[in-house]
């Protein structure tokens, strides 16, 4: 285990090595922050209580959003290109012969960079929030434990949704498609436009029910105390069976994607 560690701190280096690309990416998250703060405003005025929200829990929720866009990747972003690029020039024939776990290399990787995000890009807009509006924050330090436990199972669904994704060039051979697909997916059903519980119907029940609700909905309800005792045992039962599940076919693509290399190999 102490490679993945050293691989995870490697991540986390990384990131924090392009400090200019981190600036802008927080002012960037504060703009869009304050742009999506005052839609919610006018809205939530028109409709208050909307989706079981007041207007406090309702704005917290779109910092929220913004500080974690990049921590769980929810439009996408990390490694999926790198590994995709591999993948299309063979270079990936060479790590899957080393003696490490290819899924483990690049989900310990892909934490490295998380926890850069949730540090370098979104704690800052999370402040400059609160500075600006009243925002729910937790009163007790076991609701923000909570919250990255919710948040560290979102950024593990996260990573085992892209790299399904990124698997997928094995076949496709161009992952740009796949790539697409899942960065719309993941904007619409994670809640970052608005939060699922807005959702009408049968739409808002299948995509409560969809992993990417575990990378933004599920760690906000969580940091706004909807979810407490047997509830936020539930959501992270929720969280971590998605993960377990997309891992575990993503560990089978793998194997499969493995053999197709060995028999051209040979």
């Amino acid at each position: 285990m102490r490679v993945y560690a050293v691989v995870a701190a490697g991540g986390f280096r990384r990131y924090a090595t392009y400090r200019i690309a981190t600036a802008a990416g927080v002012f960037t998250n504060t703009v869009f922050g304050f742009i999506m703060a005052y839609t919610y405003v006018a809205l939530w005025d028109e409709r208050p209580q909307l989706g079981g929200y007041d207007m406090s829990q309702a704005l917290t929720y779109v910092w929220l959003g913004q500080a974690l866009l990049m921590t769980c990747a929810m439009m996408g972003g990390g490694f999926e290109d790198e590994l995709v690029e591999r993948i299309r020039n063979g270079d990936i024939a060479v790590d899957l012969y080393r003696p490490i776990d290819l899924q483990l290399w690049w989900l310990a990787g892909d934490l490295g960079r998380a926890a850069f995000h949730l540090l370098g890009r979104g704690i800052v807009p999370m402040v400059l929030g609160s500075l600006a509006f009243d925002l729910a924050m937790p009163g007790s330090a076991g609701v923000w434990a909570a919250f990255l436990v919710a948040v560290a199972l979102g950024v593990v669904v996260s990573f085992a949704i892209r790299y399904l994704v990124a698997l997928s060039a094995f076949w496709l051979m161009d992952g740009a498609g796949a790539t697409q697909m899942s960065f719309l997916a993941g904007m619409f059903f994670s809640g970052l436009m608005l939060p699922l519980n807005l959702f009408p119907g049968l739409l808002g029940e299948v995509a409560r029910a969809l992993p990417w609700s575990a990378l933004l909905q599920v760690p906000a309800d969580v940091f706004l105390g909807k979810h407490t005792g047997w509830g936020l045992v539930r959501v992270y039962g929720f969280q971590a069976g998605w993960a377990l599940a997309l891992l575990f076919a993503g560990r089978l693509l793998q194997s499969v994607a493995t053999r197709r290399v060995v028999v051209q190999g040979g």
